[in-house]
């Protein structure tokens, strides 16, 4: 099974699949950020927020962008306790977040059982620099293990920071699409021929590094227009390495 892609709501969704069913879950939740104040951040949309006139402005919006600060690390932590029962004892999670979202997204995957390992780094380059203060052109991933990892089983040493431009103009198909350079590293981080789990799939961009990396691929995305784009991007990627025969598509 080198992937299957279900479109619909996460938690409904991962309540029905199996236990350590996936050897890591690598994610990209709604930051539920953006904005100056607290109104700002629950009453944008996400477009609002993460793009600006100068970018591609036919991008669809997604839900789940407007959770106040406890409604977003309740939702967070039940969603990473039924990741954690779909992850074999010894595997991992990565979550993407930024810094206001950092202290939320750390106490969330604690409480829903995992052991907090460390937060890496991702470098955009092309961020804006601003007069009189720091640029603000990191953001940042939380990794963690269910229970004690076995270095023996993924012999891999990785990195802690990584550095890439956010994809532009006609390669950009989400608001907040990440680069597939950048994924193909951190996929690494399960074993090979393991499976990666993305619950909010988006244009599918996890999927497809999962599957360059010889990995399976569980995705779980909300957005109809988006779960449709990553159902392509995936299929182009595994036809370029298997027969159509080998897919498995839960749209």
């Amino acid at each position: 099974m080198p992937f299957s892609l279900h479109q619909g709501d996460a938690l409904a969704v991962l309540s029905g699949l199996p236990d350590g069913c996936v050897d890591s879950v690598i994610t990209d939740p709604p930051y539920n950020s953006g904005g100056r104040t607290a109104k700002e951040r629950t009453s944008r949309s996400a477009k609002q927020k993460y793009t600006s006139a100068d970018v591609k402005n036919d991008l669809a919006d997604f839900t789940g962008e407007n959770m106040d600060q406890r409604s977003y690390g309740f939702w967070l932590t039940q969603i990473m306790t039924e990741a954690h029962r779909l992850t074999k004892t010894g595997g991992t999670a990565l979550l993407f977040t930024d810094w206001r979202q950092l202290p939320t997204t750390t106490d969330a995957i604690q409480a829903a059982g995992w052991l907090w390992r460390g937060v890496l780094a991702w470098h955009k380059p092309q961020a804006r620099p601003q007069k009189g203060r720091f640029t603000q052109n990191c953001e940042f991933i939380v990794w963690a293990s269910k229970g004690p990892i076995d270095g023996s089983r993924n012999p891999v040493y990785l990195p802690g920071m990584y550095s890439a431009s956010q994809p532009s103009g006609s390669q950009r198909q989400h608001i907040t699409q990440k680069p597939v350079e950048v994924m193909r590293e951190l996929v690494k981080i399960s074993p090979e021929g393991g499976t990666v789990l993305d619950f909010c799939a988006g244009s599918g961009s996890t999927g497809v590094a999962a599957l360059l990396e010889g990995r399976d691929f569980i995705g779980v995305e909300k957005t109809e227009h988006y779960a449709s784009i990553a159902a392509d991007r995936l299929t182009e990627t595994i036809r370029a390495t298997l027969t159509q025969d080998d897919v498995v598509l839960a749209v």
